[in-house]
């Protein structure tokens, strides 16, 4: 049997400090390694830091794909705010592959993407763009959460894509980007929102009805479409050219 009693009002403002004074106790020391703070409305951040802003406030620093973070990218949030935080997992380090050599890093890329675009019916520009934005198409790019290769897929998301070596561009590209037309199916072509699930996932998109409020995923959006348009530009100018 479950006993209900109402809680004095006094008491609660106690408790309320009390929850606030152990929240900034375990938040006041400044992280070392990256981490994942989880808050109470379901919002999730990984920080490369995070310090006391004030008695009742923390300041996360927001980690970016390389996991450092710049002083002028942070959140300040009230510490009662925050369900959670826990340490993220070093990156594995990659495994040598045939895929990982220099020689094999850009000579057969564009040839790849070429080949996706018109299996997937994407852009080839657009695929580029992602590449561009997620990897700086570096075969053997690793981030700090463990997502690999030129499209940064995360291992059980490979796995799901039939991925077996996510260093291998063949691989990568074509999970990469079947993963990619799913999502544009998925939101009818819109591929801002497309994009945002690439990187916040799809059930960010669909909670928010839309693009997250997060930093990282609407800064990531705009670095993809705005090297879309410069590719698309540069590829109409080479075309002028070539025609005269």
């Amino acid at each position: 049997m479950v006993v209900s009693y109402s809680v004095p009002h006094a008491l609660q403002s106690r408790l309320r400090l009390l929850a606030a004074a152990l929240c900034m106790a375990s938040l006041a020391v400044s992280a070392h390694a990256l981490e994942r703070v989880t808050l109470r409305n379901g919002f999730t951040y990984d920080c490369a830091r995070r310090e006391a802003v004030d008695p009742t406030h923390i300041r996360l620093y927001l980690a970016d794909s390389t996991g450092a973070a710049a002083d002028t990218n942070f959140i300040d949030l009230p510490a009662t705010a925050i369900a959670t935080v826990e340490p993220l997992p070093d990156p594995p380090k990659p495994t040598p592959s045939p895929a990982a050599q220099p020689q094999h890093a850009s000579a057969n890329v564009s040839d790849l993407l070429a080949n996706a675009g018109a299996q997937h019916n994407i852009d080839v520009e657009l695929l580029a763009s992602v590449v561009k934005a997620e990897s700086g198409f570096h075969t053997d790019a690793v981030s700090r959460t463990g997502a690999r290769g030129l499209m940064q897929l995360m291992p059980g998301t490979a796995r799901t894509l039939g991925v077996n070596d996510a260093f291998q561009p063949d691989q990568n590209i074509a999970g990469g980007s079947a993963y990619l037309d799913y999502l544009l199916t998925r939101y009818h072509n819109d591929i801002s929102l497309a994009l945002a699930a690439y990187n916040a996932g799809p059930g960010a998109v669909d909670r928010y009805h839309g693009v997250p409020p997060f930093r990282e995923t609407r800064a990531y959006i705009a670095r993809v479409e705005q090297e879309f348009i410069r590719r698309k530009r540069a590829a109409l100018h080479s075309n002028d050219v070539a025609s005269h």
